[in-house]
């Protein structure tokens, strides 16, 4: 299902020869719409529905999966679709509970924020949908467009209770030469380090060729195995399966490792192609794929599911932190072909 504009205002545009970067109003929502008109691209973000670029256009044709009419009810009923981040863990927990600096910290289901998956394991984190993000910069020049914002999760009680480490994460949209990079940069107002597990959740379709005759291609080398639970055991695999992946007859719900940031994960229709590069610190990815649903996620991850349980059990030993006052950063692209 296509998204319906159902109301667009000019408010405000930068730009730059090819480059623009446009402040409208979508459903009474602000959108900031970062175009390319060389490649005749368009990124579309939402601020106030979890900083979310819930559109990206080539050639008209929508590259992002989100099966909402309009904004009013994807914010009345949100639900993962086009690229929503996850934090301050990446996809589940095994417990109401996480592990950091050696220090069990026990989450409190009473606030009412957090979300479980169907084994009642907390999932997703706290952030993938809310209103406070601030957008602090728009810019479009000869070199791109792009805009960042902010997230001031310190400043939030009913966040802090759940993950008591003072931070803010700022996160910048960029479109250069018809390809989008989402960076993120997160700095650490505590006093002792913050364990880093974000990701983001892209939702990725394609329109020239029915889910079954997609083919994929997997930038990494090694397979986590899965407890019932989708938890990782912390054994691993080399990755067998073809190269490249036809989705007929395969779904997907997998972690993976060993990501190889040369080379890029990618989907293929008849013509049409979508490649994503991570960058080094975005180390495993998850890639989602159910059946009879017309879209693929390939999740850039800075950690492996329940990184923060698995590294306090010995499990996991690449979990990242952020020194105390320092920062992480970290950025994903996107880039499209054939639409």
């Amino acid at each position: 299902m296509k998204t319906v504009i159902l109301m667009a205002t000019f408010t405000a545009m930068s730009q730059a020869a090819n480059y623009t970067a446009e402040k409208v109003t979508v459903d009474g929502f602000e959108v900031i719409r970062l175009s390319d008109h060389a490649h005749n691209t368009a990124v579309s973000i939402v601020p106030g529905i979890g900083n979310i670029a819930y559109d990206m256009k080539v050639n008209g044709k929508s590259l992002l999966y989100f099966p909402y009419e309009s904004l009013t009810q994807f914010k009345a009923k949100p639900g993962l679709s086009g690229v929503p981040f996850l934090a301050p863990w990446a996809n589940r927990l095994d417990q109401e509970a996480f592990y950091a600096n050696g220090q069990k910290y026990l989450l409190n289901p009473g606030l009412g924020n957090l979300r479980y998956d169907q084994f009642h394991q907390p999932i997703h984190g706290l952030v993938s949908f809310v209103s406070e993000w601030e957008v602090v910069e728009t810019k479009a020049d000869g070199a791109g467009a792009q805009v960042t914002s902010k997230l001031e999760f310190w400043r939030h009680p009913e966040w802090m209770a759940q993950f008591p480490f003072a931070h803010t994460i700022f996160m910048t949209h960029r479109l250069v030469d018809g390809v989008l990079e989402v960076h993120t940069r997160i700095e650490n107002y505590s006093t002792e380090p913050m364990p880093v597990s974000v990701a983001f959740h892209p939702y990725y379709q394609l329109d020239d060729a029915p889910r079954d005759e997609w083919r994929v291609h997997l930038a990494a080398t090694t397979h986590y195995t899965l407890s019932p639970k989708l938890i990782p055991t912390g054994e691993t695999m080399t990755i067998d399966l073809p190269d490249p992946l036809p989705l007929a007859g395969h779904a997907l719900d997998d972690v993976f490792g060993g990501v190889a940031h040369d080379r890029e994960f990618s989907v293929e229709g008849r013509k049409e192609k979508i490649s994503i590069r991570f960058g080094p610190k975005f180390a495993v990815a998850v890639v989602y794929a159910p059946p009879g649903r017309n879209f693929i996620c390939f999740e850039p991850m800075s950690g492996i599911t329940n990184a923060f349980n698995l590294q306090q059990s010995g499990v996991y030993r690449e979990l990242q932190s952020i020194p105390a006052g320092q920062q992480w950063e970290e950025s994903f692209w996107i880039r499209p072909s054939g639409f």
